[in-house]
């Protein structure tokens, strides 16, 4: 059984260490499936990760945090998933889903955009199962392309369940 719950980044050390380890462990795949270590969140540090401004919600399941994600309020009012992680243990077993639903019920939005990886066939289709629309691809880094996605307000977020 998952629960989430929002997690305090920026003010609580143990969280942070605990968030970037799975983050590094997640964006580690990441980087295997598209044959590139240039995601920045990747080589991210703790002091980093605290000052952002991004806020958390976290995945946790018997056995500890199994996943997060992370996102802002643009100027415009758009939400922006800046980051979603999953602990390579957990891997399909709908943390991503649960996150993005519990995302999407405390945080409404008329817009909602997201990046991933180009060759992230996953977290594509992930993304596309929610309603999300590939925008653009942008070659961040050398040999880093990224998808660019958006999705206005979904009729009704708190039912978006992957099938």
């Amino acid at each position: 059984m998952l629960t989430i719950e929002p997690l305090d980044v920026r003010h609580n050390a143990a969280t942070a260490r605990q968030v970037l380890q799975m983050q590094r462990a997640a964006y580690a795949v990441e980087a295997a499936l598209i044959g590139s270590d240039g995601i920045p969140a990747l080589h991210e540090t703790v002091a980093e990760l605290r000052a952002a401004r991004e806020r958390w919600l976290g995945a946790r399941d018997g056995d500890g945090l199994v996943g997060a994600v992370a996102y802002d309020r643009l100027d415009d009012a758009t939400l922006d998933i800046c980051k979603l992680v999953v602990a390579p243990r957990a891997f399909r077993r709908g943390v991503a889903t649960a996150l993005l639903n519990a995302l999407d019920t405390a945080e409404p939005a008329e817009r909602t955009v997201v990046s991933t990886g180009a060759l992230n066939t996953p977290a594509l289709r992930l993304y596309e199962r929610r309603g999300f629309v590939a925008v653009r691809d942008v070659e961040v880094a050398p040999g880093l392309r990224i998808t660019q996605l958006e999705r206005p307000a979904p009729p009704d977020a708190a039912h978006y369940v992957a099938p």
